[in-house]
């Protein structure tokens, strides 16, 4: 299955829909969605490497307009729609103590979670929630999800090929560790 599943991503990186549903993605798991765009960015540059900045760029894009949108959630949706996000996160009950320090913060906080792995539509509904200044959480954003994409994009751009063969010659193992660094994710948010 997970053969199929990677097989699946390499062909759709070489579709012309490709960069339409990175977009997508990119764009749903800043605001709402549990699964990160790497999972699509990733094959697509190893299958393009020649599209590599562009594939970075609209990942970026996509990212911080998704952001703008988690920002909003916070903002005008907060009690519908952001707290049961947050609480599925298991930031609910934390979240009192959270806000008063945040906009002080804010900017750090937005630039840390915008490069990590860190569940990013946290920091976006929250920013929101927070009234976070929206010119500090805009160029948080821009800088550190540029980074976070460009890096990547880069590394395969560069090795992506060797990489590629890496991948597809330990992929079971790889996706083992890429769900326990995961879970052990979701855990620490659980005891932070």
């Amino acid at each position: 299955m997970l053969r199929k599943l990677y097989d699946w991503s390499m062909e759709l990186a070489e579709t012309r829909h490709a960069l339409w549903a990175l977009a997508l993605i990119s764009f749903l798991e800043s605001s709402i969605f549990p699964i990160p765009p790497d999972l699509l960015l990733i094959p697509m540059v190893l299958a393009r490497p020649d599209r590599a900045w562009l594939i970075a760029g609209v990942c970026t894009v996509s990212s911080v307009l998704g952001g703008f949108a988690g920002y909003a959630v916070g903002s005008f949706l907060y009690e519908g729609i952001g707290e049961p996000v947050l609480a599925f996160y298991g930031y609910l009950d934390r979240f009192n103590d959270f806000q008063g320090m945040y906009n002080e913060w804010g900017a750090w906080i937005v630039a840390g979670a915008g490069v990590t792995p860190f569940p990013y539509k946290v920091i976006t509904i929250a920013s929101g929630v927070t009234q976070l200044d929206l010119g500090v959480f805009g160029i948080a954003s821009v800088l550190s999800r540029g980074l976070r994409f460009f890096v990547v994009a880069a590394l395969l751009w560069k090795w992506g090929t060797p990489m590629r063969g890496f991948i597809e010659r330990r992929l079971g193992l790889l996706a083992t560790l890429a769900f326990a660094l995961l879970l052990g994710g979701f855990l620490l948010l659980k005891v932070l």
